[in-house]
């Protein structure tokens, strides 16, 4: 392992911790925007609660509401419009992950006076990575991306049809404020989305890292066991607050990047869900559900002994000497039934996908992550007819 590794993200993680909001932003901004999605913290109260704390502290509130679910570039160019207008010296993100990755980019371009679209990937040339940033106070209302403690971001250019990402250093959030009595009213289907999402980000890891990881490898497997045990529990009573606060915590650390640190991994399966809801508009953890499977099973047969790994400290599955890709598999369907347990999609037909455009996905995907010789990063890298026969699996 060869690494550099910094988190600045002061975190604050305590059920009842939306009452520390204008204690925490008040040091570092006294006009905040407070960017929201669809209108569910308002219509749960704790829009309200947030702006009580902030003015309480005596933060001015400007609100900018409407996030879309996949947020496109369109919403983070007229946030950044308001924030310069009314002058804002800090962001809040009050919402999912959506809301959160939209407030990062929100914070860089209000000092950027380029095209925001600059500085994700997409083909060009020359990506602008910001290098500075507005202040950004992150408010997690779901549990599955993690982006309250990254540097990251996920968004969607509406008219291109591209989903793509930025990482930078000045996105890092000042402070995650996290609160798990605030998911209390995700329902059960938006709940599991978000546990396939909390897995997947280290599945990622684990299956694309490289070798000699000990650590890492436990820290995921410890990542997914407790998704999964808590997962299960929160999708089944979502007043549960002992499963939402295990499910947000397992969130947090599964993106952070303490479990991937040091694995140089790559992210296929992200890569290209991100061009089935950049073309569908589908809800991210579900796509995953979909593909990931899918995903796996034509990786195992590079890789059986990490995915026999797998399926023996996660399920239990018995070792089969001599046959690691039969145990492997059998892992994968014990995954996929856990998956299908707590609600979630397998095939891309219950998305209303089908097999139309599979070949368009597959250069979509290329045309945004590549290597130098023109195959989607992982283990193994994915060419086009990969990619084609992994999302066949799954129709």
């Amino acid at each position: 392992m060869k690494f550099e590794f910094q988190n600045p993200t002061h975190l604050v993680f305590a059920a009842g911790a939306l009452s520390r909001l204008g204690e925490v932003a008040s040091a570092h901004g006294k006009r905040a925007l407070l960017v929201t999605g669809g209108g569910s913290v308002k219509r749960s109260g704790v829009f309200d609660r947030a702006v009580s704390s902030l003015k309480l502290a005596g933060v001015s509130v400007v609100e900018c509401s409407g996030i879309e679910p996949n947020p496109r570039i369109s919403s983070v160019i007229r946030g950044a419009g308001i924030a310069r207008s009314e002058k804002c010296d800090v962001v809040i993100a009050l919402g999912g992950g959506s809301t959160m990755d939209a407030s990062k980019v929100i914070a860089a371009a209000v000092l950027y006076e380029g095209d925001p679209w600059d500085m994700f990937l997409h083909g060009q040339e020359n990506v602008h990575v910001p290098a500075s940033a507005l202040p950004v106070i992150t408010v997690p209302t779901l549990a599955a991306t993690g982006s309250e403690m990254n540097c990251g971001a996920v968004i969607s250019n509406e008219e291109s049809k591209v989903k793509s990402f930025i990482q930078a250093n000045c996105l890092y959030p000042k402070v995650a404020l996290v609160d798990p009595e605030l998911t209390l009213t995700v329902p059960a289907d938006h709940t599991a989305y978000g546990v396939c999402d909390i897995i997947t980000h280290v599945t990622e890891g684990y299956f694309n890292g490289v070798e000699g990881t000990p650590l890492q490898d436990r820290f995921a497997e410890g990542v997914i066991l407790t998704a999964m045990e808590w997962g299960k529990k929160a999708v089944a009573d979502g007043s549960d607050i002992e499963a939402r606060a295990q499910v947000q915590w397992a969130s947090v650390v599964a993106l952070n990047g303490w479990v991937q640190i040091g694995t140089d991994a790559a992210f296929p399966v992200h890569m290209i869900e991100h061009t089935l809801s950049a073309l569908h508009d589908i809800a991210h953890g579900a796509g995953l559900a979909v593909v990931n499977p899918a995903w796996m099973r034509f990786a195992a047969k590079a890789r059986p002994a990490r995915f026999a790994q797998f399926a023996q400290r996660i399920f239990g599955v018995p070792a089969r000497p001599g046959d690691e890709l039969g145990c492997a598999i059998e892992g994968i369907e014990r995954f996929e039934a856990f998956l299908a347990s707590i609600g979630c999609p397998l095939r891309l037909s219950q998305l209303g996908i089908d097999a139309a455009l599979l070949q368009q996905y597959a250069q979509d995907t290329l045309h945004i992550v590549h290597d130098d010789q023109g195959r989607l990063p992982g283990c193994p890298p994915m060419g086009e007819s990969d990619i084609v026969d992994v999302l066949r699996s799954a129709l």
